[in-house]
């Protein structure tokens, strides 16, 4: 029997592993009661620290400020008590670099006092700062070889958490890496800067309107996870997932999604009690994830959080994967993240719905600007920061599709389930015609009679969310906040959004500009605000498309509109070295010339590096697996038709079966040798790593998709005793 049968035989007879869930005696402990368990956060802040302590870190969370270092040391006493109480034998600085995944470097409690006796020690300066090797993570060129030194600085406002792992507890110090003059190595800290830019501005925008006293403008964060989850015998029977976290060879089945039967199904046994236990583990980690179901695909499920402010909601989507992949291996399980695993049917997003809130002590608090209020001003204001939306996303819609470029979203962006890679904005049939309106000047030029002929204080009464879901929309108005539905499952979500926040800070500060310069003529601060509003929803208008994103006519329409269509991920990253970025970023103070820079590089040779990876697979297992069994089975149907010749039988099947297979082996063999040259051209290049990556972005990819269709076709021709690799239909159909 083959590898494969012993395989199906195996997975077919395991049962589900039965997480090990808190309880009351026989009943389920409620999720309340331990939720944030393993969280050094405000709670136990409150029980922990002095009062005094307590507050100025609380305050320096709250509006986004510096810690005084004074209170440093109680800080780390309280912490350290907690973590030693809870089983934690070392602490490290849990970072993201720009790998898209997260690093720690773990160090003891351990210490010898001056008589040589062991006792735990953990300090202020090592909670607030710790020295990785800067020359060992991508930095695109700010940082060389031999230039080593660099640090990761903690971040208040993330809760320090316990991370268990085989028995083991860690203390991870949530933080931000910057390299020894200061440049940010890491994906947080330009997210904090963007972050603390736009505030800035939008409470100058808010100022100038009359409602002061905002404190902080702040973004909140839902982030959708999607992923698939397969068998690991199967995964571990493919160089393809093990080397790229996708399929590069493999004929669809017979049944696929078209049934749409696995849609909110019912949720597989197996991966119930998997996600069960990853659910857990999440609450523990104070990660309030509240929704779970079956994605469209076969093998394809998501999980969301609610909300959060998008600094703490970066971090809690980094540990969503992380333990994905973790729990899922203790159940016998892969979590697949990569964006497009699977050819021909659905891949995977990271739906991120992100939106504008106020910290105030005032009546401001709380208050989401993306919400319509119920009366004329309240109403005005939210105009004017949807106007500042649109107006960013338009002028920077190259920057907003760099932020997501990566390989692996580039086989996801413009297929049937996902958003294409021309960036626009969806608003819903009501708001289109409010802004229309508008535009047209229908609703009159003051803006108190305006608001009321419009009906906007209307809207938040409506129960049905006042815009419809366009899954076709890559950046879509889904009622009080956007969905930036065209993240890839598998990026780190702090990119893209900062670079959302960065252009939405500058469109502000326009705004705010012509408002200013409209008052200086006299008039009312709402009328002056609804002229401002109409010219920039005139401006914007192109960006704004209501139809639908997959069709070939939208691919035209938006070219006439002067979209941008950047298919491939190369293409898009240049964006990040236009005149129009580096002035933006530069001139905002998110980025200087060199971090710019720097987010090229590393992006573009992680790109080449993908590529190469998926090119030097797909050819290793041609050669020593698909290959070889196209041999034998050719061996197989030679065989008996010598036999069959002996015997003297006229007919002889095998002749034509034989004749098919083998036209179908010299075809893959010769575009086997097509690829192995595509491979050595693009070791060639590798100098010229932006040359590189158009070489593979078009002859690198022509030649692998060469490659599969051939072997597609040899896969559904030869014996299936002789096909060496896991079927679609055995991995995403298990028994």
């Amino acid at each position: 029997m083959s590898a494969r049968s012993d395989a199906m035989r195996a997975i077919a007879t395991r049962a589900p592993i039965v997480p090990d869930l808190p309880s009351n005696g026989t009943t389920p402990a409620p999720t309340s009661a331990y939720f944030g368990s393993h969280t050094f956060g405000a709670r136990q802040m409150r029980d922990k620290l002095p009062a005094e302590v307590y507050e100025k870190l609380t305050q320096a969370i709250r509006l986004g400020q510096k810690l005084d270092p004074a209170i440093a040391p109680a800080v780390a006493k309280a912490v350290k008590e907690w973590a030693i109480t809870h089983g934690a034998t070392h602490f490290c600085h849990w970072f993201q670099p720009q790998t898209g995944l997260t690093a720690e470097k773990h160090d003891a409690f351990l210490a010898l006092d001056g008589q040589g006796r062991a006792i735990e020690r953990f300090t202020a300066e090592q909670l607030i700062q710790s020295e990785p090797d800067a020359s060992s993570f991508p930095s695109g060129g700010l940082r060389a070889t031999w230039e080593a030194r660099g640090y990761t600085a903690w971040n208040p406002a993330s809760p320090l958490f316990l991370l268990e792992a085989a028995g083991t507890k860690t203390l991870c110090i949530p933080s931000v890496f910057i390299g020894y003059n200061g440049e940010a190595l890491d994906e947080l800290a330009p997210l904090f800067r963007s972050s603390e830019v736009l505030s800035t501005a939008a409470r100058e925008l808010l100022d100038t309107v009359g409602d002061v006293g905002a404190l902080r403008v702040y973004t909140t964060m839902g982030a959708e996870q999607e992923f698939f989850m397969v068998d690991r015998t199967h995964v571990a029977m493919r160089p393809d997932l093990v080397m790229g976290g996708r399929t590069l060879v493999g004929a669809p089945p017979p049944r696929g999604q078209q049934l749409e039967d696995h849609y909110f199904g019912g949720i597989p046994e197996r991966v119930q009690a998997c996600l069960a236990e990853v659910e857990h583990e999440l609450y523990k980690l104070g990660v309030p994830i509240v929704t779970r179901h079956n994605e469209v695909a076969p093998c394809q499920f998501e999980m969301a959080p609610q909300f959060e402010e998008t600094d703490i909601a970066v971090d809690h989507n980094q540990l969503v994967m992380s333990v994905l992949r973790d729990v899922a291996m203790r159940h016998g399980l892969q979590a697949l993240l990569h964006e497009k695993p699977f050819a021909g049917i659905n891949g995977s997003g990271k739906h991120c719905n992100w939106s504008l809130s106020i910290a105030s002590d005032n009546a401001l608090d709380g208050i989401n600007l993306l919400k319509p209020g119920k009366t004329p001003h309240q109403n005005v204001r939210f105009l004017l920061f949807l106007a500042a939306i649109l107006k960013g996303v338009h002028k920077h819609q190259g920057l907003l599709r760099a932020g997501i470029g990566t390989s692996g979203n580039e086989h996801r962006l413009g297929a049937n389930e996902a958003p294409p890679a021309i960036i626009s904005v969806f608003m819903g049939a009501a708001l289109t015609k409010m802004i229309e309106d508008i535009i047209a000047g229908r609703a009159g030029t003051k803006a108190e009679q305006a608001m009321l002929t419009l009906g906007v204080a209307k809207l938040p009464e409506i129960e049905q969310d006042n815009t419809d879901r366009n899954r076709t929309s890559p950046f879509a108005f889904t009622g009080a906040k956007f969905e930036f539905r065209a993240v890839g499952s598998s990026q780190s979500i702090a990119f893209p959004v900062m670079v959302l926040n960065t252009v939405v800070a500058e469109a502000i500060i326009d705004l705010t500009g012509a408002l200013r310069a409209e008052l200086k003529k006299g008039g009312s601060v709402d009328d002056a605000a609804l002229k401002v509003v109409q010219k920039a929803f005139k401006e914007t208008s192109a960006i704004r498309f209501e139809g639908n994103g997959y069709s070939e006519a939208w691919v035209k329409e938006a070219k006439k509109r002067g979209l941008l269509n950047l298919r491939r991920a190369p293409e898009a990253l240049a964006q990040l070295q236009t005149k129009g970025a580096k002035q933006l970023f530069t001139s905002i103070g998110v980025l200087n010339e060199a971090e710019l820079e720097s987010r090229y590089h590393v992006r573009v040779e992680r790109y080449v590096k993908d590529v190469l990876i998926e090119m030097e697979t797909l050819a290793e297992m041609l050669d020593t697996q698909i290959l070889p069994a196209g041999y034998g089975y050719l061996s197989l149907l030679a065989e008996g038709a010598a036999k069959a010749k002996q015997g003297g039988i006229k007919s002889i099947p095998q002749k034509a079966a034989a004749e098919k297979v083998g036209k179908l082996v010299t075809a893959l063999q010769g575009k086997t040798a097509a690829l192995h040259t595509a491979i050595a051209r693009a070791h060639a290049l590798h100098d010229d790593i932006a040359k590189c990556a158009a070489f593979l972005t078009a002859t690198g990819a022509d030649s692998m998709a060469a490659c599969r269709t051939v072997s597609d076709q040899l896969e559904l021709t030869i014996g299936d005793a002789y096909w060496p690799l896991p079927r679609y239909r055995e991995m995403l159909f298990p028994v």
